[in-house]
């Protein structure tokens, strides 16, 4: 039921992975074939991992952070941004970044807020995506938090079109539920920019130096991210 005076708005799945089972059982639930052996992959290949907080950590972060911006054709957050959560909310932010021979691979962000670990960033290099990086740094997150006594994982939200990131959250054995947001207008919408500018502003994106994608993210990302 709609609440009086506001309108239905967009609506998300959000997936949740219930850590209280013994780590060998949450590994037994991931999905044996698009999961289980990408993480055993990584480690064949030999993956180095790494967490924590520091400058240069969070440096390659950013780097593949802005290679994954790319590819989707949205400005990647500030670098900034990502300094400042560190120096506001220390131990509870954490960097994880998975490389091979010193090259950065693949890298995520996850905040702690109580017994909650929440994915909330992440980014890789499509070139060595069959390495399996992205699953071990969120594995080896997913052993630090049971490790430390953490309660359950938030994987986040997903678009409901998403169907892509919808079954690789699903193959963590992580738990679907729905919701959905409600809006009230407290004056009239503006009309956004035309799909054909949206389109080629998109595509412009994708072709500029890092240093002008960075800055445009500086710029406009209080608007559009």
């Amino acid at each position: 039921m709609v609440p009086s005076g506001f309108e239905a708005s967009q609506a998300f799945y959000l997936h949740r992975l219930d850590l209280q089972p013994a780590i060998r059982q949450l590994f037994s639930n991931l999905h044996k074939d698009s999961t289980q052996r990408k993480i055993r992959r990584a480690e064949r290949e030999g993956l180095t991992y790494e967490e924590g907080q520091a400058g240069d950590l969070l440096e390659k972060f950013y780097r593949l952070l802005l290679l994954t911006r790319r590819r989707h054709q949205v400005p990647p957050q500030p670098r900034k941004w990502f300094s400042n959560l560190v120096a506001c909310l220390g131990d509870h932010v954490k960097v994880h970044v998975a490389s091979r021979l010193g090259q950065p691979l693949a890298g995520i962000l996850t905040l702690r807020f109580q017994d909650t670990l929440v994915y909330k960033y992440g980014g890789s290099d499509l070139r060595f995506q069959n390495l399996g990086g992205m699953h071990l740094c969120l594995w080896r997150a997913i052993e630090d938090a049971k490790a430390r006594g953490l309660r359950e994982i938030d994987l986040g939200r997903s678009d409901t079109d998403a169907r892509g990131l919808i079954t690789c959250k699903d193959r963590w054995g992580a738990r679907c539920s729905s919701f959905r947001y409600f809006r009230q207008w407290l004056e009239t919408p503006r009309v956004g920019p035309a799909a054909w500018q949206t389109a080629r502003a998109k595509k412009a994106l994708t072709r500029v130096p890092d240093l002008f994608l960075s800055t445009a993210g500086r710029l406009l990302y209080r608007h559009l991210g």
